[in-house]
């Protein structure tokens, strides 16, 4: 197994940094290896905020949770799904652009998770710890007006960035065999059922904590409600339309 495929295998999410800050010149190096990534046709469609002031930081750790390390982290990202830029490009060139499409909406979160991706393996490999921040959706309108987004612009989820303070395990994944199907879709019951017990053990011996639940448990809140029912409302007040 090669270095890249170990350090891919040996990601953590950090939630506890030292208070060392990241240079300019290294956050640039990061995002150059984020824009390395595959984009669709090109477009490019993301934006990242790097969010320095402790004001916005401390009331962006609020709204997405009271994630507290948002606040403290070395570094705060908040990466966008960016049509606007591309969108205007076009236009400039006597293109009639159409606006709203769903195949917009899917193409800029793609691009900007595939981006972001890249710039925490990136971090990783310089000795950094990242921590992706999702509950930046649990006030998006909020965040979007604090940070000056504009139309066509949405805040997709933040990123954690910083020289590591704890050391967590690994937390297992899924069995290759319930990933990889081969021609048809295959039902996968019995391998969630022993991965089930493969996190259990984990949740039980892990050093952050023991805790008795496992990986199904653990998705019930994810789906036993309506998850962050605002957005669909938001998305189109940001003019993806979803038509």
């Amino acid at each position: 197994m090669n270095s890249t495929i170990e350090l891919l295998k040996s990601h953590r999410s950090i939630r506890k940094f030292t208070d060392q800050p990241l240079s300019r010149e290294r956050l640039e190096t990061l995002i150059e290896a984020g824009q390395a990534a595959a984009t669709s046709s090109h477009v490019q469609a993301y934006t990242v905020i790097h969010v320095k002031n402790p004001t916005n930081r401390e009331t962006i750790a609020e709204l997405a949770g009271g994630q507290s390390y948002v606040a403290t982290g070395g570094a705060f990202l908040l990466f966008c799904a960016d049509m606007k830029r591309p969108t205007e490009a076009a236009e400039r060139t006597g293109a009639r652009v159409v606006r709203g499409m769903t195949e917009q909406l899917l193409v800029a979160s793609v691009d900007t998770a595939l981006m972001a991706q890249n710039v925490a393996i990136a971090a990783e490999s310089e000795g950094l710890g990242i921590c992706y921040i999702g509950g930046v959706r649990n006030n998006p309108q909020q965040i979007s007006d604090l940070l000056g987004l504009p139309d066509h612009v949405f805040p997709v989820f933040g990123m954690c960035l910083g020289y590591p303070a704890h050391d967590p395990d690994v937390k297992p994944r899924l069995p290759v065999a319930a990933i990889l199907k081969e021609d048809t879709y295959s039902d996968d019951r019995e391998l969630v059922e022993d991965f089930d017990e493969t996190m259990r053990a984990y949740y039980q011996s892990r050093k952050g904590g023991p805790k008795d639940t496992n990986w199904s448990q653990n998705l019930t809140p994810l789906f036993d409600t309506k998850l962050r029912p605002h957005m669909r409302e938001f998305l189109v007040k940001r003019g993806f339309e979803m038509k």
